[in-house]
């Protein structure tokens, strides 16, 4: 009988084998004609061949953004759609959205990944990106909408923060 690996323990064991990256700051860089953008150094992979999840994200007011999780947030992410009562339908909607708007991605030799024609399109990224981190995992957004999401985020930062309290 054949076996298939199953992706969600290589993202596991991807995981204890290096120390946890946090995506902190933010980034703006260019995207080239092949619609690659330039991952900072500081949150590349140190385990070679290790691919990020991209994810078409909805946000309700702001758009559509890409939302990348690197293996061990992805398996997080499994282990919770996993988790969900099979009699709630909202399992299977986000299954098929998240399984038919993703993709795997790995970084080139310069450090950049190639953001699919159909993703860039609906997160309206055209010439440049900017790259959000989100602490476990980094979003990209088209400026325009990144602008929308600082000031939604403002708004709601006070309240938001009552939470670490």
């Amino acid at each position: 009988m054949a076996c298939f690996p199953n992706p969600v323990n290589k993202m596991e064991a991807a995981e204890t084998k290096v120390s946890p990256t946090y995506y902190s700051a933010f980034y703006r860089h260019g995207v080239d004609e092949k619609r690659r953008v330039q991952i900072p150094s500081k949150w590349r992979p140190t385990v070679e061949g290790m691919e990020f999840t991209v994810i078409l994200w909805p946000k309700a007011q702001e758009g559509l953004c890409l939302r990348v999780m690197p293996p061990q947030q992805m398996a997080a992410l499994m282990r919770e759609l996993d988790a969900m009562p099979n009699s709630n339908p909202n399992k299977t909607v986000l299954k098929r959205f998240i399984g038919s708007r993703s993709v795997q991605v790995a970084l080139d030799k310069a450090g950049r990944i190639v953001i699919p024609e159909e993703m860039a399109q609906a997160a309206g990224i055209v010439d440049e990106a900017v790259l959000v981190g989100l602490l476990d995992r980094f979003e990209i957004w088209s400026p325009a909408s990144w602008e929308k999401v600082q000031n939604s985020d403002a708004v709601m930062a006070s309240e938001a923060f009552k939470l670490l309290e």
